[in-house]
This record gives C-alpha cells, structure tokens and sequence, in this order.
C-alpha cells in the first residue's frame, strides 16, 4: 500500500511537470480509448441482437413450415379419409392457419372453410359439430375469437371477389354460407330437441359475433360485395347469393331491435345500392322484409337524420336510396297508404337535397347524369349501368298505383248529376270545315255518357289536414320536376295517364275559393309562407301537367272525345288562367318576382297560352273570351308611351287581353316604329316602252301588289301550294325548279309585309302551320307540329292519328322512320333520322313516328323556302310587333276581317265622283240593293270586286287605302278621259247622254272605285251589278 502511494504521489509529481500539450495528448488517448470500448461492447450487443433475430426468423419460418405441413397433412388426410374429423381437430388446426396465415394461404383457408361447414352437417354427433366447442367451458372463449377472426377473414377475401367471375362466384358463396351458418342458430343441430334449452345463450354468442363484425366494418364489406353484383346491365349475384346477403345485412339491425344506429348503416350501405329492391323482387320476391319501410320512413321523417344519411350518400347514391325507398312503397301499399305524410315529407327532403347538391356542383367541367343531367361529380362506370333499372324504380313514384294512393283523397271525390251546358255555337271558318254547332252538340252528349262535369260545392279550410296533405303531394312531385330534370316528361306523361286526376284536382282547387280560389292564390303571392309556397305548387303541378296533357292530345281527343277535361271546364280553367296571369302583370308582382314565384308565372302562362292557341286554331270559348274588359285601353297605351314597365309586360305576354275592336288597336298601330319605312312609287310601262300615265296613290302601288300576288301565289307557278281541302297557301317543297327560288320567297315577303304595313288588304289565304312559323311560334314549348298537321293536310293527318290509335302490333304495318315522296315522277325516299328508312315503326317508338313525320311535312320539307320568306316579313313588319298576335288574327292583318261587311260604315267612308253624291238616287238604289237584295256571299263578292278583297279592312272602312269611291260614268272605260264639267253636272242632275243600260258596272281595284254607270231603274242597276261580281270582271266588261 504505501509502495503504491508512493508509485501514485511520483506520477502526478511528473504530470505537473510535463508541458500543457502532453496532458492534452493524454486525455485525447484515454477519451478514444473509452470510445473504442464502448463501440465493441454496441458491436458485440448488435451482434448478439441479431444472432436472436435470425434465429428467431429461422426457428419461426421452421415453425410455419412445420404447422404448414401440418395443416396440409391435415387436410390430406381428411381428404383421403384416412382420419377421423372431430370439432376439437377441427379448431386446433384452425388456430395453427390463423397463427400463420398470409395472403398465399387462401387455399389453406378455403379447405378450412369446408372443413368447419361440413363438421356442421353431420348428423347426431355432437363431438363433430363445430360449434359444440363453444358449450365447452374451458374453450368458450377462444373459440368465440376463432370464430369471429374466422368469420372477419371470410369478409376480407369477399371485398375483393367479382362475383362474375366463376372461380370466384364458387368462393362468394363458400365465405357467405360460413357467415349465414354462424351468426344466427337456425341450421345449428345441437339446438334441436333437448338441445333447444341452449338456444338463448347460443344466441347471445351469435348477437357477440355480428357485433364483432359491426365494428370492424361488416356493412361495407356487404356493400362492395352487392354493388360489384348487381351495380351492372346484367346482374351477376344468383338468387341464393343475393338471398345470403340481404338476409345477412337484416341479422343485425333485427338482433338489436332496429336500433337508429344499424337502421342508418343499413340505409347507407344496403338500400343505397343501385336497384337492390327490384332485383329483389325479381329473384327473391319471398324474402320478408319484416316492415323495414314503415321503420325507414319512420327513420327518415326526422330532417337531421335524413339529411345526415344524403350527406353521407351524396348526390347518385341518394337517388338510388330514392329509387329503393319508392320501389318499396309500390310493394307495399299498405304502409305506403297508412304513412303517407311522412313517405311524402321523406322523399321530398331527398329531392330538394339532391336538387341543392346538383346546383352547388355545378361547373364548367361538368359530367352529364342520365337523371339529375349536369353537375361536376363524374358518375361512375357501375352507377351509370344500373340508371336504367333505377330510372325504373322511380317511374313508380308517377304510375296509377302510387298516384291512386297518395291523391286517394282527391280521388275519391263524387261527381254530381248535372248536364254540361255548351256554349254558344261559334261560326265555321275555312279552316274547319265541320260545323261547330254540330261538333258542340255531339261532344256534349258523348261526354254526358262518359261522365258528369265535376261541380265543386262548399269550401276547404286552407289549415284542414287535407288540404295540407294534397299541397305536401303536390309539392313532392313539384320537386320531383324541378330535379329528375332528364326524365321530366315522363313525370308529365305518368301524372296525366289517369284521366280523372287533373280534373277532380281542378274541382279540389276550386273548393279553396270562388273563382277557382283565385283570391287565395294572389295572397299567397304576397305572403313568403310555407303554407303559400305549398299552394303555390299545387297550383304550378296543376299546371305543368294540364299544359303537358292537352299538348300531346290531338283535336279528336280535345274536342269530340273530351279526354280528361271537357269543354266547360276548359272555358273555367282558360278565365282563372287569363285573370291569375293579368293580375300578376298589372299588378307589379311579376316585376320583381324570381326564383318560385317567376317558375309559377312561366307555368301559367305557359298552360294559358297553350289553351288560346289552341282555342285561336279550333275555337271551344264563347265572344270575348279572352278580353279583359277592365283594361282601359287608353290607360295602356299611354303607359306604354311613359314606358311602364308593367304596361310593356302585358304586351309581352298576353296581348290578346287587349279589345282589338276598338280605337285601342287603332293608337297600337300608331306606337313608334324602330325606322320609319318608306313610300313606294310605281309606275308601269306600257308594251310600247312608254310610262303610263297615273298619279300613284297608293292606288298604283296597289295594282302592282295584286298583280305579283296573282303571279307568285298562282300554284300553277310552284312557288306555293295549296292545301288539300280547304286550298290554303304554302310554299312549295318543290320550288327549287326555281333558280333564285330563295329570292323570290325573300321578295314575296318583303311585299306582303309592305302591305301589311301600309294597312292595304290583299286576299292571300295562308296555311295556319304557315303562319305559325312566320309568328314564330315553333319554336315555342307549347308548339305541337302534330296539332298543327290539320291544316295541311286533314286526311294525312288522320291516318297518322290512326296508327296512334292502333291496338294490335304497328310493327305489322311495315312501316318504317321514312316518308316515301312522288317528285316530278320519282319515288324520293326521306329519312325522318338518320338511318330510319332501316327502323322500323313498332309500338314503342309509334308516337314519335308521328311527330316525326309532322315535323318533316311541315318544317324540314320548306324549310329554305319559308326561312326567305320570314327573313324578307321581319324585315319590314318588326318581330316583336308579330308575337303581339295569334295566327288567325295574323290573316285577319293580310286579308281583313272575316266579320260580316258592315254597310253603315262604308257608306259613311265613301268618296264619290262624277257628280254622284249620297242623297242621288242611283246611289241610294245601290246601297238598298247591297243591303235588302244581296246576301252575305255577294255582298262579299261585290267587296272583292271593287277591292279585289272579299273581306273589310280589319280596322273598319276608314282604313280603307285608298278610300273606296263611287264614280259616274257615261261612256266605256277605254272612252273614258275623266271628270268634266259637263259629265260632273250631267250626273249630278241625272241627265244621261244615251241610255247606260247596255252598259255593266266596272272597278278599278288599284284605286277601290267603282265605276257605275248613271242607270235609269233600280233593277236594272241590281241585274247589272249582280252579273258583274258574279263574272268576277273588272276592266274588260263596260
């Protein structure tokens, strides 16, 4: 001890005394030292640690190889039956696959699958039964874990099957029997008999094993498993299949008593997979349901969790829960009938959400949905498969079964005994050639056997709880429209197919107030409550569908059979619709109305306009119908002038409010013009090359009118056509043997709508499908090309209507989507699309044969011809001035009225010349002769034959240009130089060069003057007069 002491006090003795940079030398030595110490101590633990690894890796890959060969010795022998299976073989195995189970192992699995159902299916040996083991008290518990990691795996291996392949349908139906076999008792054979004391407990295991598989996702497995099946144009899930899966997705939601919880998995997961319930009415209508609709519904009414479940879907998965909901209400009627209120509310919060969903998705980059149309979200390949099937389901929602049920209510009503009352008989114009009296008086009787007009009698509370049912359904399908934007029409086509629904929904309407409730609806205008917007949309249904019905009906339908609505009713129904739309005009409510309100306003207007054209082309309303006669015409138009906006809207939308009649037409005319059109001078040069002489006015440029007319409108030409029957003008198909066709049409225009213009009158009579397309008109919505055929050809027409008609197989008819035309000795083969001389007509595609070849006879054939001839119209007449018109009243501006001449005013707008004055006998004679001896054809005749137009100028006689005049004449018209003194004096005091009797009355049409010789008898004056219109003769005969 002391040695080392000494040995120690001698070192730090030489440590003090050896420089500073030696100790530093020293310590970095001793610190490396260290550090190299501690790095082979980490060495030397590293290698130690990975020695274990290695032969842990190694001793565990000898362990999977051994248990492998174990399991696979297993099977073998079960397989060669070399040993005998028993439960408890069965789950030892069992654990030693799950220990060291990897995808590879899928084979190795799918044997133990087997293996544990076939244990189930052996009779009286309790020792074999798999699940025996789980009576077993000391392996209760790990068997339950076996079983549900057995089962989880079987879920796993579903997710990424395609049930269309073979191999893997096979392996579909394996995993799904183990997961049918063991989460519920029904096939378990060790309940039957004594064993049947077990069943509670054994019960709870299986409630224990479905809620395992809950949390860990079972619901979505089922749902891939389901859409990879049946989300397709042709399904691949077997009817056994589908059976297990639906059967499987109720197991838990009945075990926990349809708990809120498992009731929105299941709508989530299941019944928003696309057509579910059809293709389960289709294989396995026998699966009970177990009233899952009444709890859905139940479920649903509550809007959190309604929204909560269309947030989760979105948009298309919304629409197929839509479709399954709907599907399933059809099946059962019952529920459907009991929980009406709240079936109606559900759906139509899934509508306005999918609607909100669509309008929030919208984008430039947007993806197109054969139900909802266009919004941003692409829909994927398997949903757009199924849209057909889904489309299907919802089709019920609109068919007689549903609609019977939800409006069971307006339905229901009584018709009372009363016989409809026609109106009064209209007269027959050129384009009907039916009687009206008669039509009136034969529709009325046959709609008196078919059935009574409906006659509302007391009132409806707006509060009653059936007044408020009928709105919520009405709103429903108002919604529906509005968001199924691709399949509207058929909404339309399934609301209008009962023919008592649009009628009782009237009546139902009228009891709400007098007028059709016409007071109550203009409140609810001016109110922003939820009770007016759900009126305001029974009333938009009512609406949309009546415009929809009476569009697609033919003249047959409308007129003689009364389909739906008879006549008296649409007289009502066209009153409220006239006054609903003039109030909200001249009120101010349509100025600053949008969103609903401004969709109503366009709805009845549309519904209005499409019974006034109806009634313009065939007339079922009384005299002045349509006139508003609180509308002060002098009131309007100086509006108009201050530029009221209201004022402006009325000549917009409903000018046929306006009197015609009156001097209100007459300050209409008078309104500012967009350029002011010109004078046309005319002169005519005689055959020597000479103008002729003659002052124009207007009376020259008339002449030169009539002449082109009776040029141009001559069919001899081939410029224009007429009709067959009622010989109406229209251009010729055929015109182009014409070089510059197109400009003679453009030229034709310009004239006639000069003429229009300068108020002269000229006797063109033009086809009504015509004169639609001049006004524009077809390019409306509420243009039918099939309501217009008529007036084209009426037998053509009725041969169409009759393959409508058509009860047996059209396709028998070997028609096919052509129209086969003689030209100029040719057979010329038309295509309505392309490709249709190959389509044939069947009974599917019938109606839209017929509206085909509507369109093609009356648009696509002359369409060139009737575009020149709008384009040189429109450019004299302006376009905003014709929509103030219907077709009818259109004529009435080129030809004059069709009213009876009114003698009294041209009497009194007449000039005369020559010494005749109105106290002269002659004239006196002539005017007791137009009115005592003629009748209405010749006094008509008499017009034309001064006028070279049979009808009065549609404002009256003082608008006559130029005015018509009388003049005395003494000698022939080529004798003739004028008034002189000497003839002015001679006629004025009846003193006659020669006796004129010899002599015939003649005209001159360019100036409106008759030319009457100075007749010494009355009847010789009315023979004369008489001979010369009936000879149609002007000029040549004096």
């Amino acid at each position: 001890l002391v040695f080392f002491f000494h040995l120690a006090f001698l070192l730090l003795c030489t440590m003090f005394s050896v420089p500073q940079s030696s100790k530093s030398e020293f310590l970095d030595k001793a610190r490396q030292a260290r550090e190299e110490r501690k790095g082979q101590k980490e060495k030397e633990r590293a290698a130690i640690l990975i020695q274990a690894l290695v032969r842990r890796f190694l001793c565990r890959c000898r362990l999977q190889k051994q248990i492998r060969k174990e399991v696979d010795d297993y099977f073998q022998a079960s397989e060669t039956g070399t040993s005998k299976r028993n439960a408890l073989s069965i789950f030892k195995i069992a654990r030693k696959l799950l220990f060291i189970y990897r995808p590879e192992d899928k084979m190795k699995f799918e044997k133990l699958c087997r293996a544990i159902l076939a244990s189930m299916e052996v009779e009286n040996e309790p020792k074999v039964w798999y699940v025996s083991l789980a009576l077993s008290k000391d392996l209760t518990i790990p068997w339950l874990k076996q079983i549900k990691d057995v089962l989880w795996t079987c879920c796993q291996l579903l997710k990424n099957l395609k049930p269309d392949i073979l191999q893997d349908n096979k392996l579909v139906t394996l995993y799904l029997t183990m997961l049918v076999t063991f989460t519920d008792t029904l096939t378990w054979r060790i309940v039957r008999g004594k064993g049947e004391a077990l069943r509670p407990a054994l019960t709870r295991i299986c409630e224990n094993i479905m809620g395992h598989l809950n949390q860990k996702g079972f619901y979505s497995i089922l749902q891939i498993l389901l859409t990879n099946g049946l989300a397709r144009s042709k399904p691949s899930l077997s009817k056994g299949t589908l059976t297990a899966i639906f059967t499987l997705s109720l197991r838990p939601v009945i075990a926990a008593h349809f708990s809120e919880n498992l009731l929105r998995s299941f709508l989530i997961h299941i019944m928003s997979v696309p057509a579910i319930i059809s293709h389960l009415n289709v294989l396995t209508p026998e699966v009970k349901t177990h009233d899952l609709l009444r709890k859905f519904i139940l479920f649903l009414s509550r809007e959190e969790q309604c929204l909560d479940i269309c947030v989760c879907l979105e948009g298309s998965h919304t629409l197929c829960l839509l479709g399954n909901l709907i599907q399933l209400g059809y099946l059962n009627e019952k529920v459907l009938e009991e929980e009406a209120n709240h079936f109606v509310k559900d759906l139509t919060d899934m509508l306005s959400y999918c609607q909100r969903y669509v309008s929030q998705k919208k984008s430039n980059l947007t993806h197109w949905h054969p139900v909802l149309g266009w919004f941003s979200q692409t829909v994927d390949y398997g949903l757009n498969e199924s849209m057909p099937l889904v489309t299907k389901q919802l089709q019920h929602l609109w068919g007689v079964s549903v609609i019977r049920t939800l409006f069971s209510d307006v339905l229901s009503k009584k018709l009372e005994s009363q016989e409809p009352t026609p109106p009064p008989p209209q007269p027959s114009t050129s384009q009907n050639n039916l009687p009206v009296k008669n039509l009136f008086k034969r529709a009325f009787q046959k709609s008196a056997s078919v059935r009574n007009i409906l006659k509302p009698v007391g009132g409806k509370r707006v509060d009653s709880a059936e007044v408020q049912k009928v709105c919520s359904i009405c709103v429903l399908y108002q919604t529906a429209l509005s968001t199924l934007t691709q399949i509207r029409l058929q909404i339309l086509t399934g609301l209008t197919h009962l023919d008592d629904l649009l009628p009782k929904l009237w009546a139902f309407i009228c009891e709400l107030g007098p007028q059709g409730g016409l007071k109550l609806f203009m409140e609810c205008l001016n109110n922003d409550t939820e009770e007016s917007k759900q009126l305001l949309a029974m009333l938009m249904l009512f609406c949309d569908c009546s415009r929809h019905l009476i569009t697609i009906l033919d003249d047959i339908e409308v007129y003689e059979e009364q389909t739906s609505f008879k006549i008296e009713e649409l007289i009502t129904i066209s009153s409220f619709l006239n006054t609903f739309v003039y109030k909200m005009i001249w009120d101010g409510i349509l100025e600053n109305a949008k969103g609903e309100k401004l969709e109503l306003f366009h709805s009845v207007h549309g519904w209005l306009m499409v019974l006034y054209e109806r009634d313009c082309r065939r007339r079922f309303t009384p005299d002045d119908h349509w006139l508003r006669k609180d509308l002060k015409p002098s009131l309007l138009f100086q509006e108009l002038e201050k530029g009221k906006k209201r004022a402006q809207l009325l000549l917009q939308y409903i000018p046929h409010v306006i009197p015609h009649k009156n001097d209100g037409y007459d300050q209409l005319r008078r309104l500012p013009v967009n350029s002011i059109k010109g004078v046309i001078r005319v002169k005519f040069v005689n055959d020597l090359g000479v103008d002729e002489a003659g002052i124009d006015q207007d009376g020259v440029f008339k002449e030169f009118l009539e002449e082109i007319i009776k040029k141009v409108f001559n069919p001899a030409l081939n410029l224009f056509k007429t009709t067959s029957g009622n010989e109406r003008l229209y251009p010729s198909p055929t015109s182009y043997i014409h070089e510059n066709h197109l400009q003679l049409f453009e030229f034709v225009g310009k004239m006639l709508g000069k003429a229009v213009y300068e108020g002269i009158v000229v006797d063109v009579p033009f086809a009504s499908f015509f004169l639609s397309q001049v006004l524009g008109h077809h390019h409306s919505t509420f243009y039918s090309s099939i309501d217009e055929l008529p007036s084209l050809d009426s037998e053509f027409y009725k041969n169409l209507t009759s393959i409508k008609r058509y009860d047996g197989d059209v396709g028998d008819l070997g028609l096919t989507l052509s129209y086969d035309e003689d030209v100029m000795g040719q057979l010329v083969c038309h295509e309505l699309i392309p490709g249709g001389k190959t389509m044939p007509v069947t009974n599917e595609n019938k109606i839209s044969y017929i509206h085909l070849m509507a369109h093609f006879r009356m648009h696509t054939q002359i369409k060139e011809q009737t575009a020149a001839f709008i384009r040189g119209f429109r450019s004299i007449i302006n376009p905003e001035w014709l929509h103030m018109f219907s077709t009818p009243e259109v004529q009435r501006l080129v030809s004059g009225d069709n009213a009876e001449i009114d003698l009294d005013d041209l009497k009194k707008h007449t000039v005369y010349y020559g010494g005749f004055h109105s106290s002269h006998r002659v004239i006196i004679w002539l005017w007791d002769i137009l009115s005592s001896d003629f009748n209405a054809e010749e006094r008509a005749m008499f017009l034309k034959f001064v006028t070279s137009c049979s009808r009065p100028p549609l404002l009256g006689f003082a608008y006559l240009k130029p005015p018509f005049s009388i003049r005395c004449v003494e000698v022939s018209d080529d004798q003739d130089t004028g008034d002189t003194l000497g003839s002015v004096l001679r006629g004025f005091f009846t003193i006659r060069k020669k006796e004129p009797g010899g002599r015939l009355p003649t005209s001159s049409t360019c100036f409106n003057l008759l030319k009457l010789p100075n007749y010494s008898k009355k009847s010789i004056l009315r023979d004369k007069l008489r001979y010369a219109i009936s000879m149609n003769t002007g000029f040549e005969l004096s």
